[in-house]
Parts: C-alpha cells; sequence; structure tokens
C-alpha cells in the first residue's frame, strides 16, 4: 500500500472514474513528489470514522 493509499487527501473522483489527490499541490511539491525526495509534505492519516465519532 502506498502512503497515498491510506491519505485523507486522495479521493475517488467519478468524473474521472480514478482516485486523485485532492491537496492544493504547487509545481514544486509535484516535482518533489514525482521524484520521490521527502515524501509528502501534506499526508494526512485518512479514517473515514473520524467525522462520525466527532458527531457522536
Amino acid at each position: 500500500m502506498s502512503e497515498c493509499e491510506s491519505c485523507a487527501y486522495y479521493m475517488y473522483d467519478e468524473e474521472y472514474d480514478e482516485y486523485l489527490c485532492t491537496a492544493e499541490l504547487d509545481e514544486d511539491d509535484i516535482y518533489r513528489l514525482s521524484s520521490g525526495q521527502n515524501g509528502c509534505p501534506f499526508y494526512r492519516g485518512g479514517d473515514e470514522y473520524s467525522i462520525v465519532r466527532k458527531q457522536n
């Protein structure tokens, strides 16, 4: 499993029929991610139940 697959910004887009990163990335961030340097600075662990816990 890649880091992206467990990230909260990794969302399924029905229009494109694929998963996309929804974080606000600029050109430098995209280059850094594609070259494999230092991981993703925007990574946030995805927990789909965190919203439900806050509501209860």
